[in-house]
């Protein structure tokens, strides 16, 4: 698999030359912080704790198994585990061969693993005997892939003689998956360098401690996630403890803030729906969040009702962070319930500068808005085979264009206005529309569909389809059902609203105009949840049947 780098190579020399990047791998960084520190606690998760000393001994059983199975510099190792001490153990094996980790998610199924591992040509892959039958049935569609490894819950012994291969820091380490506004997921790969250097600097700002002691980090996502890659850059960046609460199908706000008081976090690392959540709460008996030093909030927006919430439940600063997996990253620190949440701080060149740019593609004026555009040590590689993305979103040496409009203020802070991209962030998780308008296209019934999100006070965005029928009225549990049963879309992305249109609005171009169809569905949304919780709640309902 070829991952050209979109970076101007003097550029990334430069960053390096600055000490913005370390030019070296992460696991030689891994290696010399457990050597330093082999006593430090490094994870702990529902199996116990394991010191630095203990998960490098993880690391290089398992990194000598995988090399004794085939994997080698540059090969493209799946990852399908659970969110526990595999995830990280996995990622930094892999490093340790020069090979790269494209993670995925327990929400990922046989429609997302065959479109990711297929678009990334894996070699191999990590899973566990839980997944393993799903895995084999990928296989023959799979040409690439040569070996499936099941890890069970105990470590690989070490082998005698084995060594860590030494890798460029400018190769790829790892493949973040992000849904983007494209019909497939978007594959987005880093090298090491972006990873432990540009990605290291913004983990190591958000998570700081004014007295200097290493952070405790309470990672309440998935660490197969972009936000959790945080996970692995926290431990080689940082020399952080990670903690790693058992992540259900259903996140339990209780449990969390349980784990809060048994696992003494200084750093709680969550998405806005989870904050509100647990915010919502009233305390219970012997509650003690007082380890908090600060809450981080990351993959959707946050809203000025969830940040008030949030400071007065958590009594600690709330990190505001702004990014995307294309390397757009940014973040402000808050401590006053009315701060204007637009607000996002001011750009950290040793992560990412922004500019913002006019229809014309030429940077605007301080105060002028415009598209946000990126580039910095955290920049990464490329879109993985996908070169008609990377035509389309890299510009002008390495900048990312972000799809998304903003300002930077004449004070040089960054302040985010809309996002543009055809997504749908549920929660913190982020659904092309994309993806299953083209899917409703082979309904009988449909005509003509748009799924847009629509607000919503629990998830901050629900997918609404809004649907012209050929003939019959058409049915939100019936669409669900197609989705997941004919098409095999997974329930995470399944649509949860349905507006019956009698024709679609247009624009002049003949494209459907989405921002009245947004307008229009908001409104549906609204006199339906005003007419009664029965009618607000019945797609929520015909959803769950068809999972």
């Amino acid at each position: 698999m070829e991952f050209p780098d979109r970076v101007d190579r003097a550029l990334r020399e430069r960053w390096v030359t600055e000490g913005w990047c370390p030019g070296r791998g992460l696991y030689e960084l891994f290696a010399e912080r457990a050597a330093a520190v082999p006593g430090r606690m490094a994870v702990v998760d529902g199996g116990g704790e394991l010191t630095y000393a203990e998960l490098d001994s993880w690391v290089r059983g398992l990194a000598a198994g995988l090399a004794g199975r085939g994997v080698r510099p540059g090969s493209v190792v799946g990852v399908k585990v659970p969110a526990d001490r595999r995830a990280l153990v996995v990622d930094l094996a892999v490093a340790a061969l020069g090979a790269v980790a494209l993670p995925c998610t327990p929400g990922h199924g046989r429609r997302d693993l065959l479109a990711v591992w297929g678009t990334a040509r894996v070699d191999a892959v990590v899973t566990v005997p839980e997944w393993k039958a799903l895995v084999d049935g990928l296989r023959p569609e799979l040409p690439d892939l040569h070996e499936v490894v099941v890890l069970g819950e105990d470590p690989w012994p070490e082998r005698a003689g084995w060594a860590p291969v030494a890798v460029d820091a400018e190769a790829p380490a790892r493949i973040l998956v992000s849904s983007g506004s494209e019909a497939a997921p978007k594959l987005v790969a880093y090298s090491h360098n972006a990873l432990a250097g540009g990605r290291g600097r913004y983990v190591e700002r958000v998570l700081e401690t004014a007295d200097g002691t290493p952070p405790r980090v309470l990672l309440l996502v998935s660490p197969a996630t972009a936000y959790g890659s945080l996970a692995v850059v926290a431990l080689v960046r940082c020399g952080a403890t990670v903690l790693l609460p058992p992540v259900g199908e259903r996140f339990d706000p209780a449990g969390a803030l349980a784990a809060v008081g048994r696992w003494r976090p200084t750093h709680l690392a969550a998405v806005p729906t989870m904050l509100r959540r647990m915010a919502e709460l009233l305390p219970a008996p012997g509650e003690d969040l007082s380890s908090l030093r600060a809450v981080v909030s990351s993959a959707a927006a946050l809203s000025p009702a969830v940040l008030g919430a949030a400071l007065r439940r958590f009594g600690c600063p709330v990190v505001n962070v702004y990014g995307a997996s294309d390397g757009l990253n940014c973040h402000a620190r808050w401590t006053d319930p009315d701060g204007d949440v637009l607000r996002v701080g001011r750009p950290d060149p040793a992560v990412a500068e922004f500019r913002v740019c006019g229809p014309d593609g030429r940077p605007v004026p301080a105060g002028v808005p415009g598209e946000l555009q990126a580039r910095g040590p955290m920049t990464p590689l490329c879109h993985v085979g996908a070169p008609e993305l990377d035509a389309r979103l890299r510009v002008d040496g390495g900048w990312v264009r972000s799809g998304d409009r903003g300002v930077l203020e004449a004070d040089g802070s960054l302040r985010v206005l809309d996002r543009i991209r055809q997504t749908v962030n549920r929660g913190g998780v982020s659904i092309s529309t994309a993806e299953v308008e083209h899917l409703l296209e082979g309904h009988p019934e449909v005509a003509e569909a748009v799924c847009v999100p629509v607000p919503d006070p629990d998830l901050g965005e629900r997918m609404c389809v809004c649907a012209v029928p050929r003939g019959q009225a058409l049915d939100l549990g019936e669409l669900a059902l197609f989705l997941a049963e004919l098409c095999g879309l997974e329930r995470y992305k399944l649509p949860e609203r349905l507006v019956l249109l009698e024709r679609m609005p247009l624009l002049g171009s003949g494209k459907p105009d989405r921002r009245v169809v947004a307008e229009l569905a908001a409104a549906a949304v609204r006199a339906a949840e005003a007419a009664g919780p029965a009618e607000a709640e019945e797609a929520e309902e015909a959803v769950g049947a068809a999972g």
